[in-house]
């Protein structure tokens, strides 16, 4: 193979970060035309594919996927040479782009980047999509981290590492009025629930637990969202289940309270990454940070 192009490998980089071709010749003041030829003689250079061409859509092979690991890690380095050899020191910040699951707990995300506050060499972003884009996003490099309370699908040309950072149990919560005076299921035939819906994992893990009663719940809304689920809660007169620490406000003030704990039902909360050659520094301490969910403070979601 002849010696690496960087200029080359450059804009392959942008490119497969972006997903967008044309919007990145835009970006990088250059034609489209001219855009396209450098990344095919990169690809002649190595004599490999790197983009699957559909149309206008480029999706990353396999291999580009490996390329573009060593490309991150070759720039981002890049950048740290350019800071020491123009000033001495170190890169003046760190940067974290964090995926996050658009339905999940905005009070576990608000704590989890706490300790990023107060850092003065830290930035870090936040992105809320849906699971598809969060992966997709992960495998371009668009995020250092994801976070979500879904487990993670298996895929054959993706190894994902995923690490549960911790969980929280789940209640039925209610109007003070409606508490039942007996144990489960017996006072709960006549009531109506507020539920997640049936492709989440608490939906699932709530239903085996009815089936352990052969309890039918009247279900009256169904939400996947955290914070929709407790303005549910709070607003229908129904029955709900999530965790406590998302009606922690409302259950303070007596406007609902706890009817039980299930147990060994838990929300679990999952830190995703892929493996890479660079890992930053801030990103292992803040996945090192244990417990999590014991220490919330501070408003719900």
């Amino acid at each position: 193979m002849s010696r690496l192009n960087y200029h080359h490998l450059y804009y392959f980089w942008q490119v497969a970060r972006s997903g967008n071709l044309t919007r990145t010749a835009q970006q990088l003041h250059v034609s489209q035309s001219a855009l396209s030829s450098q990344i095919r003689q990169l690809e002649q250079n190595m004599e490999v594919e790197l983009f699957e061409r559909r149309g206008r859509q480029l999706n990353l092979t396999s291999e580009g996927k490996r390329v573009l690991t060593y490309a991150e890690d070759i720039f981002r380095k890049g950048e740290e040479l350019e800071s020491l050899v123009r000033r001495g020191v170190q890169p003046e910040y760190q940067q974290l782009r964090i995926g996050m699951l658009s339905t999940m707990s905005r009070n576990f995300i608000e704590h989890f980047v706490s300790p990023l506050i107060h850092k003065p060499n830290v930035r870090f972003s936040l992105h809320a999509r849906g699971m598809t884009n969060l992966l997709d996003g992960l495998a371009r490099h668009q995020f250092d981290l994801v976070l979500t309370n879904a487990q993670v699908p298996v895929s054959g040309d993706q190894q994902w590492q995923s690490q549960r950072l911790d969980h929280q149990p789940l209640a039925i919560v209610g109007p003070p009025a409606l508490k039942p005076e007996t144990d489960f299921p017996q006072g709960y035939q006549q009531m109506r629930w507020v539920l997640p819906t049936a492709q989440t994992e608490l939906r699932a893990a709530f239903d085996g637990f009815c089936s352990l009663y052969q309890f039918e719940p009247d279900v009256l809304a169904e939400a996947d969202d955290m914070a929709m689920l407790r303005l549910l809660a709070r607003d229908s007169g129904a029955l709900a289940l999530l965790p406590e620490v998302v009606v922690r406000d409302e259950i303070a003030s007596g406007t609902l309270v706890s009817f039980m704990t299930l147990p060994n039902v838990h929300e679990n909360f999952y830190a995703v990454t892929i493996k890479r050659q660079f890992v930053a520094p801030v990103l292992t301490e803040l996945l090192n940070r244990q417990p999590l969910i014991a220490e919330h403070s501070g408003q719900s979601d």
